[in-house]
């Protein structure tokens, strides 16, 4: 892999693989048969329901993860910390090698971030994510995380659709031109999303998240505990992180605490920077 290119696709991203070994994981399968919702109206209205009710959080747990450089394989295994403040901050760090800040991805109400620092890579990753579209553009998307937390804007009604499939309500979102752009697969039973798929402008799958063992952290809110992320690439084989979360309780945070978490770190002591655009496509920057 080359991180000299001043300039090239990151749809999907071509500077470092994450990859969890074995297959894809296996979505969780309701006990029991419940009927599903009458309407997409009523089945919005749940999640939309769930996610005004989102309380700030802070989590701890392990992420489990493979990457490549240079097409050599690399396992790390590490604690991870993560803070949620809905409906649009999200910061997870990771600690590698001792230091707690190996990894670190945010999202906060304009901007996205990605930085690793790790021997073999020193690579920081930004953009303005209100127009990002390129969902598999980075293999730890903090915009991702924050929808697996179900802390998400589903907008208007009539672009989802509404159907039933083993026993799970699927919302299938559509872009202004008819294409599938999203799907979640809600359990009807207990009415937590267990999977989303997200899908390009080919109308192919390339993003899969997978949520399991859900928590309550507030009333009539849940988060999961486990969450899985696979990115899928044409013919490569599949890239993903695995988080399994061990902690997780409400939080307050302070005005100090805010700005440190959920702003933009700058990005200093870097190899490489590079800006993502809309489409995807990224530009290298200096200092």
């Amino acid at each position: 892999m080359n991180f000299k290119k001043h300039k090239f696709q990151l749809c999907p991203i071509a500077a470092m693989v994450l990859v969890i070994a074995g297959c894809a994981p296996q979505m969780h399968k309701p006990s029991s048969l419940c009927p599903g919702k009458n309407s997409t109206a009523q089945a919005l209205s749940i999640l939309k329901f769930r996610s005004q009710n989102a309380v700030p959080l802070r989590a701890n747990g392990q992420c489990r993860l493979h990457y490549y450089v240079d097409q050599k394989l690399r396992k790390e295994n590490f604690p991870v910390k993560l803070w949620l403040n809905p409906p649009s901050e999200i910061y997870l760090q990771g600690d590698i090698a001792f230091d707690p800040r190996a990894i670190v991805a945010g999202l906060n109400e304009d901007e996205f971030w990605l930085a690793i620092k790790l021997k073999e890579v020193s690579t920081y990753w930004w953009g303005i994510w209100p127009g990002w579209a390129c969902t598999e553009s980075l293999n730890i998307n903090p915009k991702l995380l924050l929808e697996a937390f179900g802390a998400t804007q589903l907008g208007d009604e009539q672009y989802w659709s509404l159907s039933n499939e083993d026993n799970f309500d699927v919302l299938t979102k559509h872009n202004g031109k008819g294409m599938v752009i999203k799907r979640l697969y809600i359990d009807s039973c207990d009415y937590l999303v267990r999977r989303i798929e997200y899908f390009n402008a080919d109308g192919q799958t390339v993003v899969v998240a997978e949520m399991d063992k859900y928590k309550q952290t507030a009333k009539d809110f849940f988060v999961p505990g486990v969450i899985e992320v696979i990115l899928i690439a044409g013919d490569k084989d599949k890239e993903a992180f695995r988080i399994v979360l061990d902690s997780v309780k409400p939080a307050v945070f302070s005005n100090k605490q805010h700005n440190i978490l959920f702003n933009r770190p700058k990005p200093q002591g870097f190899e490489h920077i590079y800006k993502i655009a809309e489409d995807g496509s990224m530009i290298e920057q200096t200092q």
